[in-house]
């Protein structure tokens, strides 16, 4: 959540940002509302609070004929000032409805605009000329199918659709890439952590994703548990709670986990194969920074993103996400979109999202500074979602007889293949 105070020192920002967003302007007004009531009636409530102390103290020493008049006060007071806690409550509670409806600020240089205004920033690598080559590239699911790597059938048999098994060198690649991106990570400084993959509500909510997002989670109705769509979830909550002393910052974790996703509203988008589904590993990082470090460890996550898919050899783009299109919690995110062959065009592969302080105040996640506490920053950055990853290096090192050149980086995780072959049928 934003900072109250910045909301009522300069309303304005906060209203250009969810213009921006493309969100509802009317919302900032009624926040400020709400807190306006929430201050009064607190200051009404402390007031009342106060006469009936003094009061209490006045009664004993008065004499018969006042003390009558005082007890009649004293019964008046009661409840006044249970009407005005009662008032308070009720602000408090409609103020922290309506801010946590309140997308986070964004970032002043985010390009305006929806899903395609975004601004392409970099572009690495070589697109591959198939045509030059002497060969029509197919697409992921047919190679992966050949490999023996991809069964997409049997899953829509036993799970539905946007559903897969990996098997054979499907499986292996997907642990080279997990053991590869976690061992650039922990290279990196990041600490590797296993996550739980159900979390109570305050954790997904604290993060924000049951706002804009909340189509898109699973809610197991009867535990009151969600499953995550990204181990981000986890992660955002292990500080829950808590002070960090400033001088244990940066504090950086690489959380692999399952991710679950309704994907709702994508009806027939990219039902072939395995880019969009339901159910995927990914490797997460997560850094909990001071606040002015925020925007340097945004950038340093870009790089370590870009670092892993120079190392892939895939050719991608960096793109800065525009305002329409950012999550609730983001106040600026960078997309790197790897080129995929046969759809001829880039598609996203990893994210680096800045969410400024706006997780750790709906969290409570401070840092202490020495005497000064105040809440610290939060970031993100995917580092490895495993079946677009595989997806990007099916298609871009297919070889002419169908096989699949691995790149260098993962061949030490699988036990030295240079190339992934066709199984006989």
């Amino acid at each position: 959540m934003i900072d109250l105070r910045l909301l009522r020192e300069d309303p304005d920002r906060v209203r250009a940002s969810q213009r921006a967003r493309g969100e509802d302007v009317d919302l900032v007004d009624a926040l400020l509302s709400a807190d306006e009531r929430r201050r009064s009636s607190g200051v009404r409530f402390d007031e009342l609070r106060s006469e009936q102390k003094s009061l209490g103290k006045l009664i004993p020493k008065a004499s018969p004929e006042e003390r009558a008049e005082l007890l009649k006060r004293a019964e008046q007071l009661k409840n006044d000032v249970k009407a005005a806690d009662a008032e308070q409550h009720e602000a408090d509670e409609e103020t922290r409805r309506l801010l946590l409806q309140l997308g986070n600020l964004v970032h002043p240089d985010v390009p305006v605009g929806g899903e395609e205004d975004f601004v392409v920033l970099e572009t690495h690598g070589t697109i591959r000329d198939f045509a030059a080559e002497g060969f029509e590239p197919k697409d992921h699911l047919e190679l992966g199918e050949a490999l023996g790597a991809i069964d997409v059938e049997r899953a829509a048999k036993v799970s539905g659709s946007r559903f897969y098994y990996l098997k054979g060198v499907g499986a292996l690649l997907e642990l080279a890439l997990v053991n590869a991106a976690v061992a650039q990570a922990t290279e990196a400084g990041f600490i590797p952590m296993l996550t739980p993959t159900l979390v109570r509500p305050r954790a997904m909510e604290g993060t924000g994703f049951l706002g804009q997002a909340a189509e898109n989670v699973y809610h197991l109705e009867k535990d009151d548990y969600y499953l995550v769509g990204t181990s981000e979830v986890p992660l955002a909550a292990y500080h829950m709670d808590e002070i960090v002393d400033a001088d244990q910052l940066p504090l950086r974790y690489a959380g692999f986990s399952p991710c679950y996703r309704r994907e709702a509203g994508t009806y027939g988008k990219d039902t072939r194969g395995i880019f969009r589904v339901h159910q995927f590993d990914k490797v997460e990082m997560f850094s909990y920074v001071a606040p002015e470090e925020a925007e340097a460890e945004h950038k340093r996550l870009l790089e370590w993103e870009k670092q892993w898919l120079n190392a892939l050899e895939l050719p991608f783009q960096v793109i800065d996400v525009a305002s329409g299109d950012l999550g609730a919690s983001a106040s600026r995110k960078y997309d790197c979109e790897a080129w995929i062959p046969t759809q001829g065009k880039y598609r996203e592969l990893t994210s680096a999202s800045n969410c400024d302080s706006f997780q750790a105040r709906r969290l409570s996640v401070r840092m202490r500074d020495g005497k000064k506490v105040q809440p610290l920053a939060t970031l993100n950055g995917t580092l490895c979602a495993v079946p677009r990853t595989i997806v990007a290096i099916l298609e871009n090192h297919q070889l002419a007889d169908g096989s699949v050149r691995v790149p260098e980086v993962l061949r030490p995780y699988l036990g030295g293949r240079e190339v992934l072959e066709p199984v006989a049928k």
